[in-house]
This record gives C-alpha cells, sequence and structure tokens, in this order.
C-alpha cells in the first residue's frame, strides 16, 4: 500500500471552471493615514515614554547635592536629571520659537514688497 508524503504538494482540480467573485479571496485594503490614527499612534508612543520614565526615576533615587548658580540642594538623581532634560527641551523650543518668528517676519516683508510695487 503506498503512502503519500507529506512533502509532495496534494493533487490539484483541473482549472476548467470558471472562476467566480465568490472563489476569490478578500482583497486587502491598506490602511489609511487619518489623523485619528495619528494621535492614537503618538499617545501610544507617549505612554511607553512615560512608563519608562517612571522606571528610570524609580532606580534612580539615590540623593545627589546639585550645586547650580550658587543654590545648592539634595535630590533623587532621577528628578536631577529630569529637571536637566525638560530645561535643556525649553532652550530648544525658544531657539525654535525664534527661528520660526523671524521667518514669517521674513516672507511679511517679501510680500508686502512684492504686492506694493
Amino acid at each position: 500500500m503506498a503512502t503519500r508524503s507529506s512533502s509532495s504538494p496534494p493533487e490539484q482540480e483541473p482549472h476548467n471552471t470558471p472562476s467566480t467573485a465568490e472563489d476569490s479571496p478578500p482583497a486587502v485594503v491598506a490602511a489609511r493615514f487619518t489623523r485619528a490614527r495619528a494621535v492614537w499612534a503618538a499617545t501610544g508612543v507617549a505612554l511607553l515614554l512615560l512608563i519608562l520614565l517612571i522606571v528610570f526615576m524609580l532606580q534612580n533615587s539615590t540623593k545627589v547635592d546639585v550645586h547650580f548658580l550658587g543654590m545648592s540642594g539634595s535630590i533623587p538623581l532621577g528628578m536631577a536629571v529630569l529637571i536637566a532634560a525638560v530645561g535643556g527641551g525649553v532652550v530648544v523650543a525658544i531657539a525654535g520659537i525664534a527661528r520660526v518668528t523671524e521667518l514669517r517676519m521674513g516672507a511679511r516683508r517679501r510680500r508686502r514688497g512684492t504686492t506694493g510695487a
């Protein structure tokens, strides 16, 4: 008695019947980009980063002495690093706002110069 091995392909039926829409596999629809989807993705990433930040702060709770502009104090290391990061973000935001304002003022001057002539 001959048995068919599992590695051999199964026998196929002849293709003499016309295919219908019911026989074909459903079309795969690509996901569209929407603002709501972007907000959910950003929210997920933000939550993940916040969880990582909480873990970082809990693991770095050793008190350290901090001296800045004549002030001194003792705070947890994680908090000191967080304050430094937020301070750096504020500096970058201020520089970005200054640059955007500069570009808008230049664009406004160019528009006034071309429309008034």
